[in-house]
């Protein structure tokens, strides 16, 4: 007893028609069989030239001829049927346009008549006005191209704003004061010292406690010290020395904390 297998196939996909128009938010898939339309109700307008100095360049560049010394009867021809062919499709034309058609029948009618032998010599070539007008509106267009190719704010690119809440509060987070920022401090106190070096009559004693005292005076004074004004630089190299020494002291012993508000700045003392 043999069994057939019959897979079934999956439905064809029918595309659905698609809609003549919309109107009043409804789609239109039939025509209605009372349209009319009229024969000159369709309008199609080609800006293909922004006038007839670029059409000129147009069929030079498209028949390859040599701008300097310029054909003017191909170019005339070829310039009357575009201008016949726009009036047959009831375009309507600038005025630029037929003046443009008037001076190429002007300068065509002039090569073709015959030249005297006098006037040969002095005679300016009427098409000459027609090549330097093509030149330089060539060079223009060129220039405008290369313009519009530059980068353009609001159709290249766009500035970006972004501004910050109004609860916004930065979070600084302090520098902690290193044996190496302590030494640095020390070097510049040491190098103004010797601006105040002179000689000694008598040796001073100078006592680090003694130092370590005037030092915790100060800052119940006035709480907070600068680095700098905790040495005095008339008593030389060995006084630098000594107030270094008791700010080393006092700081060990945890009675007075260093402190600086941002990296290389100054530091300052106070009570701990």
């Amino acid at each position: 007893m043999s069994t057939e297998i019959i897979s079934e196939a999956p439905p064809l996909t029918v595309q659905q028609p698609l809609p003549l128009a919309m109107v009043r938010g409804q789609m239109v898939i039939d025509r209605p069989e009372d349209l009319f339309i009229p024969p000159d109700a369709l309008e199609v307008l080609l800006e293909a030239f922004e006038g007839p100095l670029d059409f000129l360049l147009y069929l030079i560049r498209k028949h390859k001829f040599d701008i300097v010394d310029l054909p003017i009867n191909e170019i005339t021809l070829q310039y009357m049927e575009y201008i016949d062919l726009m009036q047959d499709m009831n375009f309507e034309l600038a005025a630029e346009y037929l003046v443009m058609a008037a001076m190429l029948a002007e300068i065509k009618s002039r090569l073709l008549l015959p030249k005297h032998d006098e006037l040969a010599e002095t005679e300016v070539d009427p098409r000459a006005e027609l090549v330097r007008r093509l030149q330089e509106y060539e060079r223009f267009k060129l220039a405008a191209s290369q313009l519009d190719e530059l980068p353009r704010e609001e159709r290249d690119f766009f500035q970006g704003h972004a501004a910050l809440a109004d609860n916004y509060q930065p979070y600084v987070i302090l520098p902690e004061v290193s044996m190496a920022d302590l030494l640095s401090a020390l070097s510049d106190i040491a190098k103004r010292v010797k601006d105040f070096k002179h000689h000694h009559i008598s040796k001073e004693k100078l006592s680090t406690r003694e130092r370590m005292s005037q030092i915790l005076e100060q800052l119940r004074t006035h709480g907070y010290l600068e680095f700098s004004q905790c040495f005095s630089l008339e008593e030389g190299r060995a006084g630098v020395v000594v107030s270094f020494l008791a700010i080393l002291e006092l700081t060990k012993e945890k009675l007075i904390q260093l402190t600086q508000v941002e990296a290389y700045g100054q530091i300052h003392l106070k009570l701990a």
